[in-house]
């Protein structure tokens, strides 16, 4: 059984170098404009979705390169640097830059496809409400959308079961509804997770029997641990809770994309990995 090596070792290769300052920089680019309101950055470089209008090509890329706060760019970086400068010492710059985009765009197109079904529902679900908007179907509209979570909707429900007649509630409701809209088609997918898992996986096809530190403390193989946290993003997307703003989908499309990218790379590849 041979173990496959890098033919060099760089402890910060290249491109995760450059990943890794691009990240930086665009994060305090997003932090600068959203103090000043001067340019909304987020419009043009995060992911939308494809209904949404502001839904751009380019996105399906500059989304890698965002992310919501400090603790998400500081962990999806810590773990790209710790796997994929492993992946891209055993490879080459320029195949883990590819492998890098495929597994990140490949993430944000099953995020999208997910997204694009779940927001085709509701705008479904909206277009029946339209034809009979009264104070039952509101009820009904905002339960199946959990939107029952929204401070004071169900005062503003009671005052309107016992004025049904008065126009001034059906339009106060049917411009919470356009908000609530607005938002759920315009929220915005960063960050660089799908295509870490990409890496996480990719990590995991080679090295199954690697060991990995959880917490820095506890040891568990990488396949061990893969198959674990696939499982937990799993459930997580299954159970879709409202409020839970982790894209599941889009970590699991990118261990899909490097799992399957790594394989067809390796399918001629005779020696086996420990």
């Amino acid at each position: 059984m041979q173990q496959i090596r890098p033919g060099r070792f760089d402890i910060l290769p290249v491109i995760i170098k450059n990943i890794v300052i691009i990240n930086v920089l665009v994060f305090l680019a997003t932090e600068t404009f959203k103090r000043t309101d001067a340019f909304d950055i987020e419009a043009w470089l995060a992911l939308h979705s494809w209904q949404s209008s502001l839904f751009k090509p380019w996105q399906f890329i500059t989304y890698l390169f965002m992310h919501g706060d400090l603790s998400h760019i500081f962990f999806n970086l810590f773990a790209l640097w710790m796997f994929g400068s492993i992946l891209e010492n055993l490879w080459s710059p320029k195949r883990f830059l590819t492998f890098y985009l495929i597994c990140g765009i490949g993430a944000g197109l099953c995020h999208m496809v997910v997204l694009y079904v779940s927001n085709q529902q509701y705008l479904e679900s909206l277009y029946l409400l339209q034809q009979h908007f009264d104070v039952g179907h509101f009820i009904n509209f905002y339960k199946e959308y959990h939107l029952d979570s929204v401070a004071d909707i169900d005062n503003f429900v009671t005052q309107w079961q016992q004025n049904p007649s008065d126009i001034s509630f059906l339009n106060e409701a049917n411009h919470f509804v356009n908000t609530v809209t607005q938002t759920r088609l315009n929220t915005p997918t960063v960050g660089a997770s799908g295509a870490v898992f990409g890496c996480l996986a990719a990590f995991a096809y080679l090295f199954p029997n690697s060991e990995i530190y959880i917490y820095f403390f506890l040891p568990i193989k990488a396949k061990w641990f893969v198959l674990g946290y696939a499982a937990v993003e799993l459930y997580g997307a299954v159970k879709n809770s409202a409020g839970d703003n982790v894209a599941h989908v889009a970590h699991l499309g990118g261990a899909l994309f490097g799992i399957l990218l790594v394989y067809f790379w390796n399918k001629t590849n005779k020696q086996r990995f420990y």
